[in-house]
């Protein structure tokens, strides 16, 4: 594991420690037993960050809404995900880091935004319910409740 995978990795303990203390009685014996990242695991890690300030595409579409760097460096990430899983490998988003820890971890420009922190991998098992369905952490609602049709 490089340098700075372990401290990104140190980071993340940190972090979920402080999520694990925020919850009590069963609620915090089940967070305990999610499996919330693959960082030993995963051959490979990403850091997804995004760059306002970039001269690429010399401003179209940013003008009004700034915040389309972030929009397409998350749409080139769903699909790397939906290549990766149409090879056989699984993507895993770790969430649970500090922003500014893991830019200073990983010494990008002051600038850029982090996104999102990703490892990939071949899967340990194939699934079609997700983990935090199966352990009891959250359910997925009908399609019905959130889709409005107009």
């Amino acid at each position: 594991m490089s340098r700075g995978a372990a401290a990104v990795r140190a980071e993340f303990c940190r972090c979920n420690d402080a999520a694990l203390s925020s919850y009590a009685g069963e609620r915090a014996q089940l967070y305990a037993r999610l499996k919330l990242a693959g960082l030993d695991e995963a051959p490979v890690h990403l850091a997804l960050f995004a760059d306002r300030g970039t001269a690429q595409g010399h401003g179209l579409g940013r003008r009004t809404m700034p915040e389309m760097a972030e929009y397409s460096a998350v749409m080139a990430v769903h699909t790397l995900w939906l290549v990766a899983r149409a090879e056989g490998l699984g993507l895993g988003w770790v969430s649970i880091l500090d922003p500014v820890a893991v830019s200073r971890i990983l010494e990008v420009p002051g600038d850029w935004i982090f996104l999102g922190y990703f490892c990939l991998g071949y899967p340990q098992s194939e699934t079609v319910t997700p983990e935090l369905a199966r352990e009891g952490w959250e359910q997925r609602r009908p399609w019905e409740e959130f889709v409005l049709r107009r």
